[in-house]
């Protein structure tokens, strides 16, 4: 039974724990002690900053004046959160232990780096000791400008948070432009597709006209003309090959030299015959 009541009593005290961790501090609440940052404490609650903060363990913020806000109050609401979570440190650091830093320039991470839109240094402030309590800071963005003083400490519960106020916003360029987080870069538009070879003029296209003295490839040659001297051996084209004899045509042009002999000869022998027929009569 004591067994039993033990159990859920340390059950009990490490949710107590577990609970106090985790709502270890308010920042709202912190702030709604000080009209001061009335304004700054506005707007980590729009930009829901507020809820960002709380959730931490450990934390620092460096807080604004009313007086002093102008600048921040001039971007828009994306522009703003980014600018406003420069001014949380993700550490603990008050304004004694600024003020004693072991080298004189720490670059520190804040709750933009953690957001994942912060690129190269963005997410990192430059902490620089310059001498006689005097700490000054600025974006680690390379070519930025310490534009920023510590002024005083406002309030601290070690070592969850510390709230510590500074004398003016720090508000890298590349961080305020509104157009550096919010639109997507377009991807490169692919170049159009090269017009296809335009068609080869008709000109070019369509076959050149037979010549009238040349004969094409799709027209056979005309076949020379036979005469009375060329060799009954050599065939034309059209004519009668080699083995073939020569046909005699009555209505040809001209007649091969074998033809012609053989026709006179029958004459004359007709002729002949009916002399020698005439004579025998007589």
């Amino acid at each position: 039974m004591h067994l039993i009541n033990f159990s859920h009593f340390a059950l009990f005290f490490t949710l107590f724990l577990l609970f106090s961790t985790v709502a270890a501090f308010n920042i709202t609440t912190i702030l709604s002690n000080y009209s001061d940052f009335g304004n700054f404490n506005g707007l980590l609650s729009r930009t829901k900053l507020a809820d960002a903060i709380n959730s931490r363990r450990t934390i620092t913020v460096l807080a604004v004046d009313n007086g002093n806000l102008s600048p921040i109050n001039g971007l828009s609401s994306d522009a703003q959160k980014r600018v406003l979570s420069l001014h949380v440190i993700l550490d603990y650091y008050d304004a004694a232990k600024l003020q004693n830093l072991s080298k004189k320039t720490v670059i520190l991470t804040t709750l933009y780096q953690s957001s994942g839109q912060a690129r190269g240094k963005e997410g990192f402030l430059n902490v620089t000791d310059m001498g006689g309590d005097q700490v000054a800071f600025g974006s680690a963005v390379a070519g930025s400008s310490l534009n920023s003083n510590l002024v005083k400490s406002v309030t601290s519960q070690p070592y969850n948070i510390s709230v510590l106020q500074v004398s003016s916003p720090i508000m890298p360029e590349s961080v305020t432009k509104t157009n550096t987080r919010t639109s997507t870069p377009q991807p490169a538009e692919a170049p159009a597709p090269s017009k296809a070879k335009s068609a080869a003029p008709a000109s070019d296209m369509a076959p050149a006209p037979a010549d009238a003295d040349s004969p094409t490839a799709d027209t056979p040659s005309k076949s020379p003309t036979p005469n009375a001297d060329s060799s009954a051996s050599s065939p034309t084209m059209d004519g009668p090959t080699a083995a073939d004899p020569p046909e005699a045509d009555s209505h040809s042009g001209g007649e091969s030299v074998n033809g012609g002999t053989g026709t006179s000869l029958a004459m004359v022998a007709m002729v002949l015959s009916s002399v020698w027929g005439l004579a025998n009569m007589i």
